[in-house]
Order: C-alpha cells, then structure tokens, then sequence
C-alpha cells in the first residue's frame, strides 16, 4: 500500500515494523544515571542550605521591627514584650518610606505601645512639667528607658538623644509610627493643623513631613482597602468555594462531551471565524462605497500624517479600502488552506475525540493534575521559607551616628559594649553606636547573595522536574491506551499509577536533565528582566535595544525547549530511552510530519483556550449576576459586600486555573495520540500482519485521504 513520499535523510529514518513492539516498553533500565545522581546530590544540599538557613535565620527580622539596640518590638520575654511599635525619634530625618522599612533611617528608633496622639515638643513640656506632671509622664513614654529628667536641658537632650525633640499624631503601619495624614478640603493636615512646631524653635509645614513619608498616605489608604478587601473574602468564601466546583464539574462534563461535539463545534468555530472576516469586507466595502467621492473623505493618509486620534483615520475612504484589502487576503489565505488541509484538519478532530475517549477510559487521569499540585506547593513553601530565612540571616551590625556632618568615624561598625570606652565621643561629641540592620563579615554571610540565587535555580529545577513527572505520567498512560490493540480490553490495569512508577523508578535522571535545561534558560531570562529593570531609566538606547533582543531570544528558546521537553517525555514514557535519545527522535518524528504538527498544534490549543474561556466566562457571568444581586431566587442569600469585584474577580480567575488544569491533561493526551499516530503510520500499514493501532474513526479517515492521494497521484 504506497502511503509515503520520499523523506529527506536528515529528518532521519522512519520506523521499521517490529512485531515485538505493543506499546509502552516494560522491560526497561535506568536512563541517564548520571545526571539522577546529581540531581538526588543537588536535592541533599537543598536541604542542607535550608538546614542552615533556619539555623542562621530568624524570621523576626523581617516580621517584627527593630530598634536602636537590635531588640524586637513585641518579643515575648523582653522589656519590649508590651511594646510592638516602632517609634522615629525625628522622621524629618527619613527620606522616604522604603528608608523606614529597612531600618536606615538616620534617627533614634525606640519600641513603644502606642503612637503619640498629639502635637507636643521638649520645650513646651519641660516649661508645663513644673505646673502639671501629666504632661511629662506622656511624654517620657517616646524617651529612651529610665530617662526621667525633664530639668535637663534641651541641648544636653538632642546631644545625647534621650528623648525626641517633638512629636507628631500618629498611627501605627506595617507597625511603625507614621504621620495621621488627613487630607481637608484639598489641604493636607495632621489633627487639623498645616503647621508644626519642630522643637528648635522652628515652626514647620506639614508637608515637611509628608515629604519625610513620601507615599505613605497612599499606602494606609491601600491598608483600608485591603482590610476591606478581607472582610469581603471572609464573608464570600463559601459562595466562591461553590463557583469553584461548579467550575471544576462543568470541565469535566465539557472534557466528556468533546467526544461527541469536538468535530461540530470545530467546524462552527472556522465557519464562525469565515462569516466573521466575510461580514468584515462587506462592511469595509460599505463604508468606503460611502465615503468615496466625499471631499474631506478622498484625503490619502500619507496628506494627512500620524494623528493620536485614530478616529481621524475612519473618516478616510482609503483607510476603509486598505481594511478591505487585508481582510480579501486574510479571508481567501483561510480559504485556501482549508481547501488543501481539509484532511489534516478532519484528522485533527478525529484525535481531538479519541483523546476525550481516552480520558473516558482513564478517568484518574484528571485528577493527577492535583498530585503536581501539591509537589509544587511544597516546592514553593520550601523555597519562600528558605530565602526568608538567608534574608533574615546574620547578626546585629552596629554603626556610629553622629549628628556633626564631618564626623570621620560616621557610619563606620562599632561595639555597643566597648563604644563609651573607645576615642569617638571625644572626636564626634554626641555620636551613638546603634543598630543598623542584620549581616556579618564571615564567609557564610558574605556569600548569602549567591545561595539566594543558588536557592532560586534549585527552586525552577524542581518545578520543571515536578511539571515533567507529570507529563511523563500521563503520556505513558494515554500511550498505553492508544497501543492496545482492542480497545477498552486490552488497556493494562491501573495505566497511570504503572506509568508513575516506571517514570520514578527508571526515567528520575531524563526529566531531571530536561528540567535542568529549561531551569537554567529561565534563570538567564530573571536575570535579563533584573538587569532590565535597573536599566529602564539609563540613557543609553543601544544597551536596551539589546537587552530587548536577548529577552525576545531567550523567550522564544524557553518556549522552544518546552515544546521539545512535552515531546521527549512523551517518547521516554513509550519508549524507555535516554532525554537526548527521546529528544531526537521526537524532533525528527514531528519534522517527519511537520504539516500534520502545525495544523494539529494550532486546532487544539485554539479550541482548548475556546473552552477554557468559554468555561471561564460562563460561571464568571453568572457570579457577576450573583454577585450584584441579579438572580430574585437567590438574592437575600448574597453576602454583604463593600466590592462585589473581589469575589467576582477571584471566581473568574480561579475558574479559568481549574479549566487549565483539567484541560492540560486533555492537551498532553491528544499530543501524545498525536505522536502515537505517527508512530503507528511508520510502523504498521493496516495489513492482517501489521494492523493499524489507531481507532476505527482514525483509520477511515486516513484511508480516505490515501485514496485521495492515488487519484490525484493518477491523474
């Protein structure tokens, strides 16, 4: 039976029949045991750096903050256990908000209770302490510890920094003490006052401090929405939990019905997709039959220039004749490759419903994608835990402050124990040794840069491996559908649990080496992202012109190789042979029947993300009709909500996750049918001797488009 036109040699030879061959190899050995090894070894020192992590780290360093002395505010056990605020001696000193989160802020920083509630400043309390000991006792609560001397001169005070020269309203965020910005009728105030006194004898604007705490106004306001964004998720959860299901029941009865509809709703959609770009052209034609002849429309656009406003443009006969142009061609290029890969594309559909067979036959199929889910919840939990824990490595660093600008030993490391005894007070009167931020000088510490990054790279190796496993295991049980010669009769007992263990026990070291591979690219590409960022307001437009090329070329090669990747595990799970071997022969397989990959490529994902947004989009509207209290049966069930977008949103987006999830493996199954089925028309040429694997609807439809060839070969 003459099927094959000459293949050239460099795609490689295709398959010889062998009578021996029935699908998935069971009697296999371990592939590429080398790079196993390295990965368990690698695996091993992902724990140990995490051991060491937690044994150097604490977290409260980035969770709780710290004061002058390297004490937490709120740690138990601590003078600082009833005191979780963090108060800034002088905030006119902080240049801006991210200053104050990492502790650099050249001030005294003090635990306190509460924030300060009202206007106050050294002088006025020490003159109204001799009349009424109130005041004082409120304001020695923002003084150093056991300061208790409101006689003691306001220079001796700011010298030695015992106690704050003001205070300002203030409220606690990310808990620390900021200005209570209130915004009056366009005016910025702090409790009703645009104006200060500093404690200098000064008096200052309001918007001194507002530029001391750049931004923190928008970010308390974001604090309130994200409080209000909570109490909406608290009160929805369980209506959003119900969208979820809904969703995940709706996936899996549309995964089932593709067998039935899969054709039907393909030809719908290119029909849809032909009238669509048919009514495009007639529209065009009208609009410029309308326009021609008109003496403001018969302007060209080149007369007229570029135009931000593209209205203009529509005003324009000719602007409505180069869409009808583009929309002929586009129209007779559908046409005309309809007309010649009529078959593929009927070949298509008749993979399209066999994978929903398959499927239909391994129903636990659907529910791996919940075992990868959790792999890479552990492997992210490990991953965020250990870098909190190197970033919060280290010990307490100390460095002089000192309020004389000249001072030679500023920002230098000191000891707190030592310093009153050392020569720097009598050189810099009024210098402090206080706390800087967390480090150290030992060879741990100054490499925690790198194990940052060594973390990251181990962390995409072990998602791409738990990607890989997965995709592994469910081409090895769909392969081992699609090689049963009697279908449901002759598909092996628990396909995908024996597909697991032969990927685990034999194949560990090949998807590693894979995962690897494309690890390493999306490395490369954070880093040209990072480098991006650094560089988005440098002036030097050459460095960004390349630096956009390589992002481009490293993100067509991270696509590429997982395209090549899916392809290699799938001839792994079959075959049983080494990653570059499998890689091999699935790249010269798919070039072998290139036409066949585009076309199939191009209809299933098209018609998966049709679903996906179909799926999405369904149960979306209907929580926006839930949601905004648009359905009379169920209206007085709708929760009280301060933006009915928070759960709305949340449904959407989770609900387009689950379809991805359940149509990922409808995806993986009908590519590795895909590579199955040509591996059957190489092998096999429908004789008694060597049948064909494929279904029967498969079959007729390939057996059609080799009668089509002889005719059109004879004629």
């Amino acid at each position: 039976m003459a099927r094959k036109t000459d293949i050239p040699s460099y795609y490689g030879e295709p398959r010889k029949f062998d009578p021996t061959f029935k699908g998935p190899v069971h009697n296999r050995s371990c592939t590429d045991v080398v790079c196993c090894v390295i990965f368990v070894i690698v695996i091993l020192g992902y724990i140990a750096l995490g051991t060491v992590a937690w044994i150097h780290g604490d977290p409260r360093k980035v969770v709780y903050p710290t004061d002058s002395h390297g004490q937490f505010c709120g740690q138990q056990g601590t003078p600082n256990a009833n005191k979780a605020i963090l108060f800034y001696f002088n905030i006119l000193q902080c240049a801006n908000p991210a200053v104050l989160i990492n502790l650099q802020c050249p001030t005294i920083q003090l635990c306190v209770s509460k924030c300060p509630d009202r206007f106050a400043t050294y002088l006025d309390v020490q003159y109204s302490s001799r009349y009424n000991k109130s005041h004082w006792e409120y304001y020695k609560q923002f003084c150093k510890p056991g300061f208790d001397n409101p006689k003691k001169s306001i220079h001796q005070v700011l010298r030695d920094e015992d106690c704050p020269s003001m205070i300002v309203p203030s409220r606690p965020f990310l808990q620390r003490c900021f200005p209570d910005f209130i915004t009056r009728n366009g005016t910025l105030t702090v409790a009703n006052k645009t104006n200060f006194k500093d404690g200098s004898g000064n008096t200052r604007s309001v918007v001194d401090l507002r530029d001391a705490a750049n931004g923190i106004t928008s970010l308390l306001d974001a604090k309130e929405v994200g409080m209000k964004i909570f109490e909406d998720y608290a009160s929805s959860w369980y209506w959003i939990l119900i969208g979820l299901v809904i969703t995940m029941v709706v996936s899996l009865l549309f995964i089932l019905l593709l067998r039935f509809t899969a054709g039907v709703l393909l030809w719908l959609i290119i029909f849809g997709v032909i009238t669509a770009v048919g009514y495009g052209i007639w529209h065009c034609y009208w609009e410029f039959s309308t326009l021609r002849g008109k003496p403001d429309a018969d302007v060209t656009i080149s007369d007229i220039g570029f135009q931000t406003d593209f209205r203009v443009y529509l005003q324009l006969s000719q602007t409505w004749l180069v869409f009808m142009i583009s929309l002929s061609v586009i129209e007779v290029i559908i046409v005309i490759m309809l007309i010649f890969l009529r078959s593929r594309v009927r070949i298509a559909i008749a993979l399209l419903k066999e994978g929903s067979r398959a499927i239909g036959y391994i129903m636990s199929t659907l529910f791996y994608p919940i075992i990868t889910f959790i792999l890479l919840s552990i492997c992210i939990s490990y991953w965020a835990v250990t870098a909190v824990f190197l970033a919060s490595s280290g010990q307490a660093v100390y460095k002089v402050m000192s309020t004389q600008p000249k001072c030679m030993y500023a920002n230098l490391t000191c000891d707190p124990e030592t310093f009153s005894q050392s020569n720097i007070t009598k050189v810099c009167p009024g210098s402090q040794c206080t706390f800087a931020f967390y480090g150290g000088e030992s060879l741990y510490h100054r490499y925690i840069f790198v194990l940052q990054l060594c973390n990251l790279l181990v962390f995409l190796w072990l998602v791409n491996f738990c990607i890989a496993l997965g995709q592994c295991t469910l081409a090895g049980a769909f392969a081992s559908y699609y090689w049963a010669l009697k279908k449901p009769n002759d598909i092996p007992t628990c396909p995908l649990f024996s597909s697991f263990s032969r990927a685990i026990r034999y194949h560990t070291g090949s998807l590693a080496f894979g995962a690897l591979i494309l690890a390493v690219v999306q490395m490369f590409r954070i880093v040209l992202e990072y480098l991006d960022h650094n560089l988005k307001g440098a002036q030097n437009a050459f460095a960004r012109f390349v630096l956009c090329c390589l992002k481009c070329c490293f993100w067509c090669l991270e696509h590429f190789i997982k395209f090549m990747n899916r392809n290699a595990y799938i001839m792994i799970a079959i075959y049983g042979k080494n990653f570059c071997t499998s890689a091999k022969d699935a790249f010269f397989l798919l070039m072998r029947n290139v036409v066949r990959v585009a076309v199939l490529d191009k209809v299933t994902d098209f018609l998966l993300f049709l679903g996906k947004l179909l799926i999405s989009g369904s149960v979306g509207v209907l929580a926006f009709f839930f949601f905004t209290r648009k359905i009379p049966v169920i209206q007085e069930e709708v929760p009280s909500l301060n933006y009915y977008w928070v759960p709305l949103l949340t449904v959407i987006f989770g609900s387009y996750l689950i379809a991805h999830g359940f149509f990922n493996v409808y995806a993986m199954c009908v590519d590795t049918l895909f590579l199955c089925f040509c591996e059957d028309l190489e092998r096999n040429d429908g004789s008694s001797s060597r049948p064909y694997y494929m279904s029967p609807g498969l079959h007729k439809i390939l057996r059609k488009g080799e009668q089509g060839a002889k005719l059109y070969a004879g004629s």
